[in-house]
């Protein structure tokens, strides 16, 4: 009886190696309890943030800032290419991907901030709601790229990031282009505004084709700075340089759009002149200075005049006499309030004989036009310039049946201001016969700011997306035209006066770019792959919940059945041991 009871007596063990050779580490298990290696984040979560993420966090938000210096008007455009990785860095980084997800959403709102800062005279404290709503968009990129690029970083992660990270950036580009959250402005592709050759790229798949390829650029130099096999380091360099050839190659390789003939543009520009009459008489001063010259079209400013003309003959008196004085039709920007007590803005051709036709402008600038939901976000107009009254849209575009001198037709696809962000405006044009694509903007309110340059470099990608010549007339500059892939041919800059005058090479009337013909086809692939990325994503983690805990209870029953056949078997060794103390 004694034997058996020291079988089944647990004082009679054989201490654990480890415990024999360290003897105090378990013999006060207090001293080691407040350390935290070794802890799994999961069962012994941390109950505040590490002060080290919000430096990260912080970190991405200043990063956020380092791409808008690729944009007008800094005009770095070659570090839009390698702008980026600063941020993925630190989302790749991440201990996991909420986190990084948050980091991408602080580097989105980073980027707006900047981007836009200068809007913040016409909604002042209403920029940073724009930009945590807008920077929330970039969380997705911040979990992609956390997801297939969290170190250990391999082959087949590197190659599906290349494609699913820049297809998560169009889709975010392309949400938030929707025009009732403000429009396509500050897309990454517009930094490439003064390089034709990458342009090339907007004439096959739009502005989204640009970002998507300036965005696979700047993951494949992350993939190659920081793996470490050299596989993934290969690929990541192969196609970071296809990528930057791609536009170039399409540059040389594609036949220029068919010129057929040329016409001779006049842009108008009075300067800053805050009378509305003033304004206008400054206008005809600069139109009536044109007379003897070939001129084949005139184009004023946005808002140039205040009248409406269908109702105040006075004024288009002036108009007709100043298109006969110079031979060519004028396209006036009318700011007035019409017969039905709205204000609009419009659009208006004239010639000798008066008003030919008229476009009402359709997307109107938020705040700056209108305020969305203005008896809740109304009180913005109080502590801002956001608009007083909001103003009337038009219903549909079409296009303007100007005519040249010679009396030969000179279809103008004219757009006011805000309109030239959007793509689908101009390849809408171009489809519907515009031979030239015609933008009136006014920009005074953010004349010293980066707003004017970054405005004017969007006719040039309308210009190289459509096959199109473009240009654009603002009150205080910039006023430019574009060849139709891009290429600058006239600029009259900020704090320029009177009138240019260029003469734009035409493109043949049936002349189609890739573009032209098949549309956004490039954000609709990206949502495509955007929406299987987070279905495969969901499918993944949904997987490895349901098998934690079908393997968690094999595991512990077997731990328990080890645990009491180890209770027992040092027992009897114990007492078989030469060494074992008998009792």
């Amino acid at each position: 009886m004694p034997r058996r009871l020291a079988l089944t007596s647990p004082t009679r063990r054989t201490p654990h190696p480890e415990r024999r050779a360290n003897p105090q580490a378990h013999r006060h298990p207090q001293v080691t309890a407040p350390s935290h290696r070794g802890r799994h984040p999961h069962l012994h979560p941390h109950p505040h943030p590490h002060p080290h993420r919000y430096r990260a966090r912080f970190g991405a938000l200043a990063a956020g800032a380092v791409p808008v210096l690729a944009f007008p008007a800094p005009g770095q455009a070659w570090l839009a290419w390698v702008a980026l990785v600063p941020g993925l860095l630190l989302m790749q980084r991440a201990p996991g991907g909420r986190e990084a997800a948050v980091r991408g959403w602080w580097f989105g709102a980073g980027f707006i901030l900047t981007a836009m800062y200068w809007l913040v005279p016409s909604i002042g404290p209403g920029l940073p709601v724009l930009a945590v709503l807008f920077g929330a968009l970039q969380g997705g990129v911040g979990y992609a790229v956390h997801r297939l690029l969290h170190p250990p970083l391999t082959t087949r992660g590197a190659a599906l990031a290349l494609v699913v990270v820049p297809a998560v950036w169009v889709t975010t580009e392309y949400a938030r282009s929707w025009p009732a959250l403000g429009g396509p402005w500050a897309l990454l592709g517009a930094t490439q505004w003064q390089h034709p050759a990458v342009l090339a790229l907007a004439s096959a798949g739009g502005i989204w084709l640009v970002s998507a390829a300036v965005v696979a650029a700047n993951t494949g130099v992350l993939i190659a700075l920081t793996a470490v096999h050299r596989r993934p380091r290969a690929l990541a360099a192969l196609a970071t340089v296809l990528v930057l050839a791609a536009g170039p190659l399409l540059f040389a390789l594609r036949e220029a759009p068919a010129r057929a003939g040329a016409v001779a543009v006049a842009l108008v520009q009075p300067g800053i002149v805050e009378d509305p009459q003033a304004r206008f008489e400054a206008s005809a001063r600069a139109t009536a200075a044109l007379g003897g010259r070939p001129v084949d079209l005139v184009v004023w400013g946005e808002s140039s005049s205040t009248a409406d003309l269908d109702h105040d003959p006075a004024t288009l008196d002036r108009l007709r006499a100043l298109a006969a004085a110079t031979g060519a039709q004028i396209i006036a920007g009318e700011d007035a309030r019409k017969a039905d007590g709205r204000i609009s803005k419009d659009a208006v051709l004239v010639s000798q004989a008066g008003v030919v036709d008229r476009y009402r402008k359709i997307r109107l600038v938020p705040f700056g036009e209108y305020i969305p939901l203005r008896p809740v976000l109304g009180w913005i107009a109080g502590v801002s310039r956001a608009a007083g009254e909001n103003r009337a849209p038009g219903t549909a575009f079409h296009v303007l049946p100007a005519v040249d001198r010679a009396g030969a037709p000179l279809p103008v696809g004219a757009l006011i201001c805000f309109e030239s962000a959007f793509p689908d405006m101009a390849r809408t044009a171009a489809r519907d016969g515009a031979r030239v694509l015609v933008y009136q903007s006014s920009t005074s309110t953010f004349q010293h700011t980066w707003a004017p340059e970054q405005h004017v470099s969007l006719a040039a990608i309308r210009a190289a997306e459509t096959g199109r010549p473009a240009v654009q007339a603002s009150l205080t500059g910039v006023s430019a035209a574009f060849d139709a892939q891009g290429r600058e041919l006239a600029r009259l800059g900020t704090d320029g006066t009177g009138a240019v005058t260029v003469r734009l090479p035409l493109t043949d009337a049936g002349t189609m770019t890739w573009y032209d013909r098949i549309g956004d086809v490039v954000p609709a692939g990206a949502l495509l792959v955007t929406a299987g990325a987070a279905v495969a994503g969901w499918r993944s983690t949904r997987g490895l919940r349901r098998w934690a805990p079908a393997s968690a209870q094999p595991s512990s029953q077997s731990s328990s059945q080890s645990s009491s056949r180890s209770s027992a078997q040092p027992s009897s060794q114990s007492s078989a041991h030469p060494s074992a103390p008998a009792k």
